[in-house]
């Protein structure tokens, strides 16, 4: 933390999280009462898709080091409507929540250079919606030489706590990235692709945002040559904790003049095969692996990848957690866990050197607060 925290409470907040993933297909909003160890009840929630104008602005900035001003505002009062929805709709006011767990949008990501960059104005979230707001979770971890990613792994090893282990959380969002847990340990990494390759190359050709149901990958034969190109990367061969962009590989070069149903195909095997490749850096062979992530509701890539791990791999439903909001969730925990000092990542999920508190805490107007 930057700025002032709440040190040595243990009572549980009542905290609202926002995330927008890189598959930028919108804001989720959830919320949940947390201590910052375990979670007490889980809240309300709501998902607001961002239309192709939004989204193609967004998709604009992606690789950029930098957004413009007026971007960074409309994003941030994007998801600032998101949450007062979220509460007007539940009869709940901004004095019911305690803290909000403001994500922003990841357009660059380069830990090597120490460099992460998420969109999003915190004051300006705590002055639209009158709550405490904590962001830029990832930059201390990024600043101290970790990965700054993945960062929902704490979250997971909370939920996970009564579930027998070893077990694996793989979120299957733009990219990919997989948590093993068993006990208290947690490793985390990134595995590769996940739905964010896939969902360019059907945009790029039908102009759908992805393939339903994973219709057109299944009525596709994977191109062998372009999938040995793809998978000819260097960083498969990395130990984790490791992270990546989501444009890191090259999809231009390796699948360039294939048709939709083959490079889709394609692409899906690519996401398949990163996740056998991560296989060879979890300390041991999971019991189980739980799906979250749009991908989880991809049939033919879920069929894809219980073939690869030999285990079920079924949606986090199964166990009672909620797919599309956990991200959200989850920085609506690591918020309370900011605002009492509590590490955000460890050696082990994001290889920073020690565990590694974060976020900055940008507080309500007080005068705002109290009209709340």
């Amino acid at each position: 933390m930057q700025n002032k925290q709440k040190q040595g409470e243990t009572a549980p907040l009542r905290a609202l999280g926002l995330m927008s993933g890189t598959s930028l297909d919108g804001v989720d909003a959830a919320i949940i009462e947390t201590d910052g160890v375990t979670v007490k009840s889980f809240g309300p929630v709501r998902s607001v898709p961002y239309d192709a104008g939004f989204r193609a602005r967004l998709r604009d900035l992606l690789g950029k080091e930098s957004a413009g001003a007026d971007i960074i505002a409309d994003f941030t009062a994007a998801q600032a409507e998101a949450a007062l929805t979220l509460l007007a709709e539940n009869n709940l006011t901004p004095a019911d929540i305690d803290v909000i767990g403001f994500h922003g949008q990841t357009i660059f990501h380069d830990p090597a250079g120490r460099l992460t960059v998420q969109i999003g104005d915190g004051a300006m979230m705590a002055e639209l919606t009158g709550i405490d707001t904590v962001a830029e979770f990832r930059h201390a971890d990024v600043a101290a030489g970790g990965e700054g990613a993945p960062f929902a792994s704490l979250y997971h090893r909370a939920l996970a706590k009564s579930l027998d282990g070893p077990l694996a959380v793989l979120n299957l969002g733009g990219v990919g990235n997989v948590t093993y847990i068993d006990g208290d340990e947690a490793l985390a990494f990134d595995t590769g692709p996940a739905n964010a390759l896939m969902d360019d190359w059907v945009l790029r050709h039908t102009g759908a945002p992805f393939d339903d149901g994973g219709r057109i990958a299944a009525n596709g034969v994977v191109n062998a040559a372009a999938l040995a190109k793809l998978l000819d990367h260097p960083y498969f061969d990395l130990t984790p904790p490791k992270s990546l962009d989501r444009d890191q590989f090259p999809v231009k070069e390796a699948i360039e003049g294939l048709g939709l149903e083959e490079g889709t195909a394609t692409l899906l095997r690519f996401t398949v095969e990163s996740i056998r490749r991560a296989l060879d850096h979890l300390p041991g062979k999971p019991k189980r692996w739980l799906l979250t992530g749009g991908g989880r509701k991809n049939p033919e890539l879920v069929r894809c990848i219980a073939e690869v791990v030999e285990a079920p791999a079924e949606p986090v439903e199964a166990v009672g957690w909620r797919g599309d909001d956990l991200e959200a969730e989850a920085f609506a925990f690591l918020a309370v866990r900011s605002l009492r000092g509590l590490p955000l990542s460890l050696p082990t999920t994001t290889g920073v050197p020690e565990p590694m508190p974060g976020g900055v805490l940008y507080p309500a107007p007080v005068l705002k607060r109290e009209s709340a």
